[in-house]
């Protein structure tokens, strides 16, 4: 019952904003900043009365869903909540807690100065691991990020950042950085790569194998506010237990009150 719910939620949740005002943060045409690259925040904001709604599907038959709203211009405050088995013909295992995530802008973006924001996400991707107490892939905790808009051959972005995540049992308590990329391919298509050098991700008794995970990913806006992303996930196979990479799909709405 729990899993039809959820699914159901997500579903619901998408098909009701369809008749809101909607927008995009995929392609040329973005009206929207991307506030995350694929498992990493970038410093774009929603602004205010703007939200997005997403769902997640991940290994095990995992559902994550989420809900983000920008509050004011430069602050938005987001839920998320999810599982494994959702999908398929065991019973689910939900995550202990939900995730929350927020973020301030604190300098805008200039031609030659990046925008800059702070935050805490608290929602890791992946599994739930409960034997070390943490995500598959940790989540991003408190962090610092950096963005840079340029026009070239349509919309390029960079982004990089440091994070220090809540999710320590395993041992390694770290700090991290991160960076990554988006680029417009026309007017509705975009393509993101992003690194995660998981520093915090790479002692004895963690899940990491020193090399970071490289995640790509493609972004294709459907119109009226519906985006739907496919992304690679650990293409260079930092835990042992991936052969060409993890795959995910997602759907999002933006849109705004």
């Amino acid at each position: 019952m729990r899993r039809v719910w959820l699914v159901c939620t997500v579903i619901g949740c998408i098909c009701l904003t369809t008749s809101l005002s909607a927008q995009s943060n995929t392609g040329e045409s973005a009206t929207v900043e991307p506030t995350m690259l694929i498992d990493r925040p970038t410093a774009g904001m929603l602004g205010r009365g703007s939200y997005l709604v997403s769902g997640i599907f991940f290994q095990q038959g995992g559902l994550l869903f989420g809900v983000s709203v920008g509050l004011l211009d430069r602050f938005s405050f987001g839920i998320s909540y999810g599982g494994t088995e959702i999908i398929g013909p065991n019973d689910p295992t939900m995550n202990p807690l939900p995730g929350v995530n927020v973020k301030l802008r604190m300098f805008e973006e200039t031609t030659v100065v990046p925008a800059i924001a702070i935050g805490f996400d608290s929602q890791g991707k992946g599994p739930y691991l409960k034997g070390i107490d943490r995500y598959q892939i940790k989540s991003p905790g408190f962090y610092a990020v950096a963005s840079q808009n340029y026009a070239v051959m349509g919309n390029l972005s960079v982004h990089g950042g440091i994070n220090y995540s809540t999710e320590r049992n395993d041992g390694d308590r770290d700090m991290n950085v991160f960076f990554g990329a988006e680029k417009s391919l026309g007017s509705s298509i975009s393509l993101l790569a992003e690194y995660d050098l998981a520093i915090n991700d790479n002692n004895n008794e963690a899940l990491g194998r020193g090399r970071g995970y490289l995640n790509l990913g493609l972004r294709w806006s459907w119109g009226k506010g519906l985006i739907v992303g496919f992304d690679l996930k650990n293409i260079i196979k930092n835990q042992s237990n991936i052969s060409i990479g993890n795959r995910t799909v997602q759907i999002e709405y933006v849109g705004s009150f």
